[in-house]
């Protein structure tokens, strides 16, 4: 394709980004808050620490403590990267590259798009749905992985592409090895892609022409060291960090979360009560029906926010007719490979964001599948005499409309009916301001939902409230010096609910009044 149409592609998808910036002047949520903060960090020499706490699986015990023990780093590089280049440490100057990747998905995917049919018209359309996103429009150019997973899946796509029409191409296996080591320097469920290119490199879906026996006996091994070669220059430098910090090449935050049994347990104090046996105590009974209800979760996540909607018939129909694609068996194994990990390994995690989060590097295989789809279905419609060539215009135009509509219609709800933030923007600023009239000091903790987004808005520490009830509160705050409690009422975990509709009835947690809904509480520790 002509490289005008690439540029016309970013520039329209940078404005489109861009406009739906300008409402977004906070992270908004606590992932996003989460690699700012750890931006800001890195921005300003810290290193990789945090003053603030939003789980306790890596079994911290002070503050400040090793970052990212749990969240992978490269959000929050980014994040710097951006604090750097303009030497402010802003939310605007953080989000500056995640714009500009927001803006290349477009373009990207117009190009993947472009290898399959040899089309600018329907390259187009795939560029052009990857500007209108639906659910995933709100977050692509914020403080997150999701435009990142998707700059690196729709490489790993093309570089796949040019390993299946030319096998001699080794470097590829290099440069997949290399993305597939920043997916995972991105999130922790990028190591599946690891795993997805070592069999791509094992040939089992991969057609190898009979003329090249030779190719075939020598390029797998060569192909899986490649592979690993790449993954390990990116990573090594974090293991070898985990393993000076942690003493495992793994930091131990993510291993516990094997072990949950219920999504409220990722904040659970002590973490030491996460045990296998703790996991097999539940029965087998309450095991599954977990795994039942991330089932039908994830599969809704699958139609709704991977499909866009609209869209996912006609991703269906392009995985049909393209099913000979080696492409597309790679796309729809991976799919499968994510599918099963956030549904049977990681349930709770999976259903409440971590397979739309994942799922992010596959769209653009599906963005352009989409309008392929739909071009089989008319031709097939065609060829039994049911409507015309132009038709094949006006259905494709309609599809594109009614993604632009879906997407107005998302962004309109998810920053302005349910609001964008979570206390950053107001609420914790105001709640600061009551700490401070009650006595708190400076370098005093609070106990908080989201504790990044506390610290972002007022500078102060924080750490977030623990799963266990009254007692875990008691136990984290003595361990962390921590001498206030904020309750927001939309955040409240089950077991201390009775505490929130009964805020009076102690005498350790002293009730210091409301705001808006949130209960603020200091703590009389003996």
């Amino acid at each position: 394709m002509p490289f005008r149409t690439h540029l016309y592609l970013f520039l329209f998808g940078l404005a489109v980004t861009v406009f739906i910036a300008q409402f977004q002047s906070i992270p908004g949520y606590l992932d996003s808050d989460y690699y700012f903060g750890g931006g800001i960090q890195l921005a300003t020499g810290k290193g990789f620490t945090e003053p603030y706490l939003w789980n306790y699986l890596d079994n911290t015990t002070s503050l400040p403590h090793p970052s990212h023990s749990y969240w992978m780093p490269l959000a929050s590089i980014v994040s710097a990267l951006g604090m750097w280049l303009t030497g402010s440490a802003t939310y605007g100057a953080a989000r500056l590259f995640f714009l500009l990747i927001a803006a290349l998905i477009p373009p990207l995917t117009a190009a993947l798009a472009y290898t399959f049919s040899q089309r600018r018209d329907l390259a187009i359309a795939s560029g052009l749905l990857a500007i209108f996103s639906v659910y995933h429009a709100p977050f692509v150019g914020v403080t997150d992985n999701f435009s990142l997973f998707m700059l690196l899946g729709g490489l790993y796509f093309i570089f796949a592409t040019q390993l299946i029409q030319d096998p001699t191409r080794t470097r590829n296996w290099l440069f997949l090895g290399l993305l597939a080591g920043l997916m995972t320097l991105s999130r922790s469920d990028g190591l599946l892609w690891l795993a997805l290119t070592f069999l791509f490199a094992a040939r089992s879906m991969v057609h190898i022409p009979r003329s090249m026996p030779q190719a075939l006996a020598t390029l797998n091994p060569s192909a899986i060291m490649l592979a690993l070669l790449g993954f390990l220059l990116v990573m090594s430098p974090w293991y070898a960090r985990n393993l000076s910090v942690y003493g495992s090449l793994m930091a131990p935050g993510g291993s516990r979360a094997l072990w949950l049994a219920n999504y409220d347990q990722i904040f659970i104090y002590p973490p030491t009560e996460l045990t296998k046996e703790s996991f097999l105590a539940l029965g087998w009974d309450h095991i599954i029906a977990d795994r039942m209800w991330a089932l039908s979760n994830n599969l809704q996540s699958g139609f709704a926010a991977h499909g866009g909607i609209i869209l996912f018939p006609f991703i269906v129909a392009g995985i049909i007719y393209y099913w000979k694609d080696e492409r597309v068996k790679l796309v729809s194994l991976a799919w499968l490979i994510l599918f099963f990990v956030m549904t049977f390994i990681f349930p709770f995690a999976g259903a409440r964001g971590a397979f739309f989060h994942a799922g992010a590097a596959l769209q653009p295989m599906w963005w352009s599948l989409a309008p392929l789809g739909l071009e089989s279905i008319l031709i097939s419609l065609r060829k039994r005499g049911i409507g015309n060539d132009n038709n094949r215009v006006v259905f494709r135009s309609a599809l594109i409309m009614v993604a632009m509509i879906l997407t107005v219609y998302v962004v309109h709800l998810r920053l302005f009916t349910l609001g964008w933030g979570e206390g950053e923007d107001v609420d914790y600023p105001v709640i600061e301001q009551v700490l401070i009239k009650n006595g708190i000091e400076d370098g005093d903790i609070v106990i908080v939902r989201n504790a990044p987004g506390y610290y972002l808005a007022t500078g102060r520490s924080a750490i977030s409230i623990p799963y266990g009830g009254e007692q875990a509160i008691l136990k984290a705050a003595e361990q962390f010096n921590a001498d206030y409690l904020v309750l927001e009422a939309e955040a409240v975990l089950d077991p201390i609910k009775d505490l929130f509709e009964n805020p009076e009835n102690s005498n350790i947690f002293i009730y210091l009044g409301e705001l808006d809904g949130t209960r603020i509480y200091k703590l009389e520790l003996e």
